[in-house]
């Protein structure tokens, strides 16, 4: 059937492997009829179905193992309660590190050589590291973020520019839902290196008010008056209630133009954003109806402006005076 010749076949191929198993085949074939060979082919053909379908078999045992794995790791980790972050990372590692096991096995069942494989498969992933640098930073800070925790799912944080609720995190990339239902995607390598602001990670916030009111006020009234809006919201908490330090109201700043003072209240974290936006409002219907200038303090006021005007109309008139002498 083979019409190569030994010699030719030993002279083209320089005894090589191939050349060898040719010749082993064309000797057992050669003195085989055609049902002979038939019959070999078919033994063949079922010997391969066979490891076919054992790879089948295999695979879809594979697989069930696998989802039932991760069935047992989901259960285990809600009853111990781990942070999603950690589930969805060691989830992940798990199902491809089993899937990869399970291929190596069917690859070895049809009768390819594992060991081989697995020399290829390191080497590509080698090359496929070095091709996706970025990729591997952001897996090695997505590793960075879960050892150190910065913040959770659930949290409130600031990070690169972003403020947003952390929705989900993943060993890549950290997703962050904004105020306005919009969806960030930041890469893990860049958010691991770079400064986050956790507004979630204390009990207690401090919500500070500035109030600007007219030269003359009555200082000690809107000190009074902002304690006293203080006081009044259920929310805001003092020292004996567990919150840092009692609520804070003081001159801080005498502007050009107005008195500004500082109202500083204790608030629990997820109180911020309704107590500064419900006081605010309170402070802008109460303050303008209780504080009132006094009659001297506007006198003094108008003499203080006579006076600087006067002083500003004679420095004009003695410079144009002297301007025109010269």
């Amino acid at each position: 059937m083979l019409d190569i010749s030994t010699t030719e076949l030993l002279d083209t191929t320089g005894k090589s492997e191939i050349a060898k198993k040719l010749i082993l085949a064309k000797q057992e074939t050669s003195g085989l009829s055609a049902e002979e060979l038939l019959s070999n082919l078919a033994q063949d053909a079922i010997g391969f179905g066979l490891k076919v379908l054992l790879a089948l078999v295999l695979y879809a045992v594979g697989a069930w193992l696998i989802k039932v794995l991760k069935r047992f790791l989901k259960k285990l980790f809600e009853k111990k309660k781990t942070e999603p972050a950690i589930v969805s990372f060691t989830l992940s590692l798990v199902t491809t590190a089993s899937w990869v096991i399970v291929i190596m096995i069917v690859v070895g069942t049809l009768g390819v050589n594992a060991s081989s494989l697995a020399a290829l498969l390191a080497a590509g992933g080698m090359a496929i590291g070095m091709a996706l640098s970025g990729t591997v930073q952001n897996f090695a800070g997505g590793i960075m973020i879960l050892v150190f925790k910065p913040f959770k799912v659930g949290d409130y944080i600031e990070a690169q520019g972003f403020a947003g609720t952390v929705s989900e995190m993943n060993i890549t990339a950290t997703k962050l839902l904004t105020v306005d239902n919009r969806v960030i995607i930041l890469p893990n390598g860049a958010l691991s290196s770079g400064s986050i602001n956790n507004y979630s990670n204390q009990e207690w916030r401090r919500v500070d008010f500035t109030v600007s009111v007219e030269y003359g006020s009555n200082a000690d009234k809107v000190k009074e008056l902002l304690l006293g809006i203080a006081a009044a919201d259920a929310r805001v908490s003092d020292a004996a209630s567990g919150a840092p330090a009692d609520a804070f109201a003081g001159l801080s700043k005498l502007s050009s133009s107005s008195v500004d003072f500082t109202l500083r209240v204790w608030v629990k974290t997820a109180d911020y954003w309704p107590v500064f936006f419900d006081m605010n409002e309170q402070i802008y219907k109460c303050l303008p109806e209780s504080i009132s200038l006094s009659l001297s303090s506007v006198f003094t006021c108008l003499r203080n402006w006579k006076s600087v005007l006067r002083r500003y109309l004679s420095s004009t008139m003695l410079t144009l005076f002297f301007g025109a002498t010269e």
